[in-house]
């Protein structure tokens, strides 16, 4: 398994605005890319140790790398990337990284 993250660090300068973006453009975009086998947000963090929270983080699953690469190469993936843009004109500087997961 795989996982893609998105951390959004800062509250966005319009919440409302980013909120319905995100769940009524950004989410039905992101659902459409192949292989998505779980797509999760996470919300009201509280940090135990270190900074501040994020705002939200979005992690998102696929079986491997190759279903992960192959669903952001595609034209789904591409308007996935493009609107990532239009959502940092509200939170600026999101961060993603990718891990391979292991059970234990």
């Amino acid at each position: 398994m795989v996982r893609f993250i998105v951390l959004w660090k800062d509250t966005p300068t319009d919440v409302s605005a980013f909120e319905r973006h995100y769940r009524e453009v950004h989410i039905p975009l992101a659902r459409k890319l192949a292989g998505l086998r779980r797509y999760t947000l996470s919300r009201n963090a509280f940090v135990v140790r270190g900074e501040e929270p994020h705002y939200r983080i979005a992690e998102l699953d696929w079986d491997d790398m190759a279903s992960l690469r192959r669903a952001f190469e595609s034209p789904e993936g591409r308007a996935v990337a493009e609107d990532v843009a239009k959502l940092a004109e509200l939170s600026p500087d999101p961060r993603s990284e990718i891990y391979e997961l292991e059970d234990v």
